[in-house]
């Protein structure tokens, strides 16, 4: 089977976006290994009692692992029919992943709602994945 005659021709954009995801969460976890560094939090410590900051840090990492492996089987699933729609979202919850950790980054939480608009990717890779299912089954 050639992989290249299965998936929709735009789903290269697919790919390149979960690079960016790949970079992005890069990027995160050198931010956390950095602020241990700085605050000297030791492995395996999740959590500072001390250095709030450090635990604002920690949480922008964590919550994106939290619920990426659901982004990343909803863009997948997605994508084989709007592969140029879910490649849009998809930058959309990445790029408010890291707009959500530089408003945590300064140590007030409620600053990590800069990141807030990172839903409309979320949710739309979620919408469009339930098109996905009610075509497969025929419903339109």
């Amino acid at each position: 089977m050639d992989i290249l005659k299965v998936l929709p021709p735009n789903f290269g954009y697919v790919i390149f976006t979960y690079l960016y995801s790949w970079v992005m969460l890069g990027y995160l976890a050198v931010k956390v290994g950095a602020a241990r560094k700085k605050y000297d939090v030791k492995y395996p410590t999740m959590y500072s009692d001390k250095e709030q900051t450090f635990n604002c840090i920690q949480r922008a990492h964590q919550n994106t692992l939290e619920v990426y492996t659901q982004w990343l089987v909803f863009l997948t699933i997605a994508a084989l029919v709007y592969p140029l729609s879910a490649s849009v979202l998809g930058a959309i919850w990445v790029t408010s992943r890291l707009s959500y950790a530089w408003g945590y980054y300064t140590g007030d939480p409620s600053k990590r709602m800069k990141g807030a608009y990172g839903y409309i990717g979320y949710f739309g890779v979620i919408f469009l994945s339930i098109s996905v299912a009610l075509q497969l089954l025929g419903v339109f």
